[in-house]
């Protein structure tokens, strides 16, 4: 499994996604059924409801999809899916409303019995789209009692549970999410990740003896350490041991230079360096410093 790329797709499987899939089908027999194109003759009403059923669905797909490379996109694309039905629900209490008719009771038995219907799981196959069909219309009419039903307030209120049922499970879905994210990272901190330990592989980098991430190389004025992979949350360092191992034994074997005015021919001199001057081997110190005239 690859260390960046998370599993992502299996839409078909969410028991979300399978509600969505027949509220999305319910609303357009509802549409079709009871909303006459001359109670609506711009289609607007009609556009609106199957167009938010629609992008229920549609978004629980499309995040699942997404998941691989972005959880951020996943979870507002639940989020997204979530409110569409929300707004599915509130044109169905409207229609519900304008012939002054009352939702069902949470204690109703049509609304208990609507409640207790479950879906059996869906499991892929090599032929995916025969299966998941036959599959999916043999889970839609476990509710054709109410969404067939000759009276258009039982199908109104039918498919206002099944939109509730779909947006609890989005619910627990996004909290999923966000646990994931919050153990896992995003795209980028798994990016990251899995290029610090291909580097740390490379260079055979020791674990940081505080937080156990590899370290990596760097450089300062003294030379090369390890830091922390982790830096700016872990500040530990290592020396590095062949770093070490060449410096030990070698001293300096030039005689120290007793006149600070001169310059043993093999140092660097920061005025030789710089262009703008060097004293006399023979002047004090504190004289004044002339341009070259050499």
């Amino acid at each position: 499994m690859s260390s960046i790329f998370i599993r992502s797709g299996g839409y078909r499987k969410l028991y979300s996604f399978n509600f969505a899939t027949i509220v999305h089908l319910g609303a357009i027999a509802f549409c079709k059924r009871f909303i006459p194109w001359k109670e609506d003759p711009l289609g607007k009403v009609v556009g609106q409801m199957v167009g938010a059923a629609r992008s229920g669905r549609i978004n629980i797909a499309e995040g699942s999809e997404r998941a691989g490379t972005s959880t951020e996109t996943e979870i507002k694309l639940t989020d997204v899916a979530r409110a569409s039905l929300a707004e599915l629900q509130n044109d169905l209490e409207t229609w519900l409303a304008e012939r002054e008719i009352i939702p069902w009771s949470i204690a109703d038995p049509e609304h208990l019995r609507v409640s207790s219907i479950k879906l059996d799981p869906f499991d892929y196959s090599e032929d995916v789209l025969h299966a998941y069909w036959t599959y999916l219309h043999r889970q839609r009419h476990k509710f054709d009692p109410w969404l067939t039903h000759k009276e258009p307030a039982v199908v109104a209120n039918a498919l206002i549970v099944l939109i509730q049922r779909t947006t609890a499970l989005l619910h627990r879905q996004m909290q999923s999410q966000e646990e994931a994210f919050v153990q896992g990272g995003g795209f980028k901190e798994r990016m990251y990740k899995a290029r610090t330990r291909s580097l740390a592989s490379a260079e055979d980098a020791p674990n940081c003896p505080q937080c156990d991430r590899p370290m990596r190389r760097r450089r300062s004025a003294k030379g090369p350490f390890w830091g922390c992979s982790g830096y700016p949350d872990c500040k530990a360092i290592r020396a590095c041991e062949e770093e070490q191992h060449a410096g030990e034994g070698v001293k300096d074997a030039r005689p120290p230079t007793t006149d600070p005015g001169r310059l043993h021919s093999d140092e660097a001199s920061p005025y030789r360096e710089s262009g703008v001057g060097r004293p006399c081997t023979g002047m004090p110190t504190d004289a004044t410093m002339e341009p070259d005239p050499c």
